[in-house]
């Protein structure tokens, strides 16, 4: 079937993009679902950090690429043997597959899924192979997903089904933001009765960890960003305190459990700096492969601390993006404060200036 997306051309080329332009909105084949797989018509797509990272360069990816990894959509065509979804049912997209059989699988959500993240880095589906072209060209998948387009084909351990009262803009960043800040929480470092929580970086990984940390109850939770504006975003929606960086410095404000959700070598340091002793950091951002940072092991053994890397918020999606939705559905995670501007698929170069200038939240992509 014919579809329309945004394929970036190039990895690394220039911003301003409005001006470069490395994503083409285009018209491109879309392959029926295979075996195991499903076709969604997507009804939303959220343009996140991973996102930017993969055209400003900080993660090499195969091109020409079909961007997306966060959305929502409703299932249109099952493939052989899925027995498990419907067709008309709302999915939310999940950008690490797991088979459920490897020994990442065996981690209950600690460790990724190998053979899910072999085939994110070739740009293919879990299943094998590719189901986009342009013009009798292949066009990689973006973490098995591929969102910023009409429709997707993607492996049926990709999707998780929600209910019809999650409307698409909420189920979309169900999927990426609150899985990975708010399973930071929920999963990696869960804060126990009376502990204090930071998060470092106020993106939308960042403000999904806040809101968790309030839903779970957290009666002290200090944010910090260079930017004013999410420093009041963050104070509107409940944190205790919203400090800059350099606030930070010279605050002496530690905590039992700290985030960090800015991927900056810097931005660690500083979480780590921030964790009380007897406490966790953990790190969800994504700094490039490059990038490296300065502790102390001495006061990480004197301190009896602990540092935790943690993917897609150590979750299991089947398990955690239904936890999620029933505290949206309660009033407890109000994961719609997340979004910052909805756009069309046409802006979708736009969006990546207003992501890298630190102006957006998230941005919806509506279908």
């Amino acid at each position: 079937m014919r579809i329309r997306g945004a394929v970036l051309e190039e990895v690394g080329r220039p911003g301003p993009w409005t001006q470069t332009r490395p994503l083409t909105v285009d018209e491109l084949d879309l392959e029926g679902p295979g075996p195991g797989e499903v076709l969604v018509e997507m009804e939303a797509a959220g343009v996140c950090h991973s996102d930017l990272s993969v055209v400003d360069g900080n993660r090499a990816r195969p091109v020409p690429m079909l961007l997306g990894h966060e959305g929502a959509g409703r299932v249109t065509r099952l493939g052989a043997g899925v027995t498990d979804l419907a067709v008309g049912q709302r999915v939310v997209m999940t950008f690490l597959p797991r088979c459920g059989q490897c020994p990442g699988c065996a981690t209950d959500g600690r460790m990724p899924c190998g053979p899910g993240s072999a085939s994110n880095g070739t740009g293919e589906l879990l299943g094998g192979g590719r189901r986009l072209s342009r013009d009798g060209v292949p066009v990689h998948h973006h973490l098995g997903v591929s969102a910023f387009a009409t429709h997707a084909v993607v492996d049926a351990r990709s999707v998780v089904a929600v209910d019809d009262d999650v409307p698409p803009e909420v189920a979309a960043v169900l999927g990426c933001a609150v899985l990975t800040g708010g399973g930071a929480l929920l999963n990696a470092a869960p804060p126990g009765p009376g502990q204090s929580v930071m998060v470092v970086g106020l993106g939308g990984v960042g403000i999904a960890a806040l809101l968790t940390a309030l839903a779970l109850g957290c009666d002290q939770v200090v944010t910090v960003d260079g930017l004013a504006a999410k420093r009041t975003q963050a104070l509107e929606l409940g944190a205790t305190s919203a400090l800059s960086p350099d606030e930070l410095a010279t605050s002496g404000v530690r905590c039992d459990v700290v985030v960090e959700a800015a991927g900056n070598a810097r931005a660690f340091e500083a979480a780590v700096a921030a964790t009380a002793p007897g406490g966790r950091t953990v790190t969800v951002g994504l700094p490039h492969p490059d990038a490296r940072a300065s502790v102390s092991p001495l006061q990480l053994v004197a301190e009896a601390r602990t540092v935790i890397g943690s993917y897609l918020g150590s979750a299991v999606p089947s398990r955690d993006i239904p936890r999620f939705a029933q505290w949206w559905r309660e009033g407890r995670l109000p994961v719609e404060t997340l979004v910052s501007s909805r756009i069309g698929l046409d802006d979708v170069n736009e969006a990546m200036d207003e992501l890298a200038a630190g102006r957006a939240v998230r941005q919806l992509i509506l279908f």
